[in-house]
């Protein structure tokens, strides 16, 4: 096993990290000048505009609920607190496409509010105004109802096991609880305040879906109307660059947040927070705060949906339906067990070979996380493109039949993508089980006469079940979802769940989408299960 890892762990990381090299070596190719002259005479400003106002407007928006809803149920009691401590992660199930499509029917002019109003006063067109929910405002509001949970989970944590002697000596010191937040808890909390808000920004960074059916032009819009309706890929491998210079551009942004706040993130553990007791209206006003974003982001658009997919008569309940479930669950499955592999032999050659190397592969292999979809579609087609020619070139001089395109043509460079895009954080879930495992368990082990790899099967792999079921889950819910990547690079006539979602929204055909979006919605929800029975336990714990 020592001889073999440390050059499997490089080369998965540099199979990973191929696609972000090919998008950042297009930068620097000539060629598309007409292209270009086009994008910045017509619509790279707006791309430029609308890709900064949605980070600055989403990133605003979910520390503020994130930290709001974290701090009423970490350090107060009031009615509904011990359902709201675990539900408030419950958003992060609902894709924010299928949330883009269902308050679009909700709220457009023919739309039930609109029509009641109308019918209620008498309005008729002209008469009054509501807020364009397709627009880049609306856009904004839905991802922050979506992505809060991010700054929520991370914000409740640090409240929770920070900031209990903190508050006592702020209290000591005749500090209001409101001073003590603003003074001592929201310091402690800065670093994994940016740290959320960082993959916040990220997601809404990759997503299609949502800008797109909004006619929000953003870089990610972008990359995908120059590789097909342009027919440059130079210049969408170009703006994918650019697209990943502001994912590049937070993280550096969360790194020295967390470099100058050093003190909240070493402290010691404290002891548990004494709740406060809201009584009266103030209990009920944050019970009413944290069940609006709840609503919003996950009960409203459920209930639409499963109201559509039961009531409609065109919703998709038949061989369609049949043939969309198994595509995604082929892809999903084999993405999650080929990610569960992968990342326990990654996580294990670094634990095996004390060298610089290996872990630094696992790092490199992490970073695929942190890049869009649609930018790794663009990378992964252009070199997979490339050598579907030299294959199919190969097979055609030896057989003299021409196989046409093996990889592109087929699942496999989808599954690459899907690899390249969630593989690090598989990789973090299983090396987190198995830091648990201490060096002392192999000791015995070997003492007892196992070898490396008899270690590997007979005591790490049963300690770490847990935590391969959890990283295959992840996979398996994130590839359901994930729409940019699906959509580039799906074989022709191979739609899944998310896909069909998408190009009957856009046909404005929402009720034949409303099954396949809820079997996503559903999907979405097995992680969220159990990260929320962790919650219910470590609450009990910390009492």
């Amino acid at each position: 096993m020592r001889l073999t890892a440390t050059p499997f762990a490089v080369l998965i990381a540099s199979l990973v990290a191929l696609p972000v090299l090919v998008v950042g070596s297009n930068l620097f190719f000539g060629g598309t000048g007409d292209t270009w002259g086009h994008l910045l005479a017509t619509v790279l400003p707006e791309y430029v505009a609308n890709t900064l106002w949605l980070c600055l407007g989403v990133g605003i928006g979910v520390m503020a609920v994130g930290t709001g809803a974290a701090w009423l149920t970490a350090m107060h009691e009031f009615p509904g607190r011990r359902i709201f401590e675990w539900a408030m992660v419950v958003p992060l199930a609902m894709p924010a496409y299928v949330m883009a499509y269902t308050y679009t029917d909700l709220l457009q002019f023919v739309g039930p509010v609109q029509t009641a109003l109308r019918e209620t006063f008498g309005w008729s067109y002209g008469d009054y105004w509501f807020p364009d929910v397709r627009s880049l405002g609306g856009a904004i509001v839905l991802f922050i109802c979506v992505l809060y949970p991010y700054v929520y989970l991370l914000a409740r944590t640090v409240f929770l096991e920070r900031a209990g002697s903190a508050l006592e000596a702020a209290r000591s010191l005749g500090l209001t609880p409101w001073q003590s937040f603003w003074r001592v808890s929201l310091p402690l909390a800065r670093p994994a305040l940016a740290a959320g808000a960082a993959l916040a920004l990220m997601e809404t960074l990759a997503d299609y879906g949502t800008v797109a059916y909004f006619g929000v032009n953003t870089f990610t819009t972008g990359i995908y109307r120059t590789w097909f309706a342009l027919g440059d890929r130079t210049a969408a491998a170009q703006l994918a660059g650019c697209l990943f210079s502001f994912v590049l551009l937070l993280l550096l942004l969360e790194h020295f947040s967390r470099g100058r706040a050093r003190f909240g993130a070493g402290a010691a553990r404290s002891r548990s927070v004494v709740s406060r007791r809201l009584h009266g209206w103030r209990g009920w006003l944050a019970c009413g705060l944290c069940l609006l974003p709840l609503i919003v982001g996950f009960l409203l658009p459920a209930g639409l949906l499963l109201n559509m997919a039961l009531t409609e008569g065109d919703a998709e309940f038949g061989q369609r339906f049949v043939r969309l479930a198994r595509n995604s669950l082929l892809l999903a499955t084999v993405a999650a067990v080929a990610a569960m592999g992968l990342a326990a032999l990654l996580a294990y050659a670094a634990r095996q070979v004390k060298t610089w190397l290996p872990r630094a592969a696992n790092r490199l292999v992490t970073l695929g996380y942190a890049v869009p979809g649609s930018v790794i579609a663009v990378g992964v087609l252009i070199p997979v493109t490339r050598l579907d020619h030299v294959l199919a070139e190969l097979w055609l001089q030896l057989t003299g039949n021409n196989p046409g395109l093996i990889l592109t043509g087929g699942i496999a460079a989808l599954i690459y993508a899907y690899l390249v895009r969630f593989l690090g954080m598989a990789l973090q879930t299983v090396e987190a089980g198995l830091a648990k495992i201490t060096p002392s368990m192999d000791d015995a082990a070997k003492s007892l006469g196992c070898a490396g790899g008899e270690i590997l099967r007979r005591v790490h792999l049963p300690m770490l079940r847990g935590s391969l079921f959890t990283a295959g889950l992840l996979v398996f819910v994130d590839v359901m979802k994930e729409l940019p990547a699906t959509l580039v690079m799906r074989p022709f006539n191979f739609d899944t769940l998310a896909t069909q979602t998408y190009i009957l929204a856009a046909d404005e055909r929402l009720s034949e989408a409303s099954t396949a979006a809820l079997m996503i919605v559903l999907v979405g929800l097995l992680p969220i299960i159990v990260l929320s029975v962790q919650i219910a336990k470590g609450r009990r714990r910390s009492h």
